[in-house]
């Protein structure tokens, strides 16, 4: 228990983002735009140290308070980058949300822009945070097409593990063959935590090309028959099965 001479302290950015009012890029630019105030000042520092049970923080002359969370699941399509803005102007997830009415929320993790499927946000960042860390080993299963039809031996490779092409190790933690067809195949493949690109990278050190990978399921949500393109709110028994696989809430700085 923190004692009451030492209270907690967070960086102003860090502040914005945990009251789930902005992300921490978003928050950046408020802060650095002389849109926030703290203790009666305006304050132009991202990285002011602040107590966030003590201090009067305000954003447009407004009290900044907690505002109820939200977590939601998205059918990425296929051709949108997972960035709420794009600075070479691609289409980005958030147009799928327009239609919602959700304060603002981020993406739990990415999938680039050639992949599709199940894609989590939140402005819970707390939550967020355990969702990612790889030390909860959550599974994540994809779905991938791949260009030909892989050997055991090569599945028993991604297995164990491989070296990829800039020398960083890789392994998944199961691979299966869903389907095969007379020239590529369909893996079901499943990661705890991963690399950027990872499935892809490691399919290219066999010489495979993937042309689809749609991830089907994180932890205990499944992406199920959600329409491409559209977002649901995540059910009360997937929090709690979430709350269930990913262990007690743990503060960040």
């Amino acid at each position: 228990m923190r004692s009451a001479e030492k209270p907690r302290l967070v960086v102003l950015e860090r502040a914005l983002s945990k009251l789930g009012l902005a992300s921490r890029s978003e928050a950046r630019r408020l802060i650095l735009a002389g849109r926030v105030s703290v203790r009666g000042r305006v304050a132009r520092d991202p990285n002011l140290r602040v107590c966030m049970e003590r201090d009067a923080i305000l954003v447009g002359g407004e009290r900044a308070k907690p505002i109820a969370k939200h977590y939601l699941a998205l059918n990425k399509p296929r051709g949108l980058v997972t960035t709420a803005q794009d600075e070479r102007g691609r289409a980005t997830v958030y147009e799928c949300l327009r239609a919602l009415k959700a304060p603002w929320l981020a993406p739990v993790g990415r999938l680039d822009k050639a992949s599709e499927g199940l894609l989590l946000f939140t402005n819970d960042t707390a939550w967020a945070d355990r969702i990612l860390d790889p030390a909860r080993h959550l599974p994540k299963v994809y779905h991938v097409q791949v260009s030909r039809h892989l050997t055991e031996a090569e599945l028993d490779q991604l297995r164990s593990g491989v070296v990829l092409r800039d020398g960083t190790p890789a392994r998944v933690e199961g691979v299966r063959v869903l389907r095969a067809g007379r020239v590529n195949c369909w893996l079901e493949i499943v990661l705890h935590g991963g690399l950027n690109r990872q499935i892809r990278r490691m399919l290219a050190v066999l010489g495979a090309e993937v042309p689809r990978l749609v991830r089907v399921a994180i932890g205990p949500v499944q992406l199920g028959d959600l329409p491409k393109g559209q977002a649901r709110p995540l059910t009360a028994a997937e929090l709690q099965a979430f709350k269930s696989a990913s262990g007690p809430s743990r503060e960040l700085s």
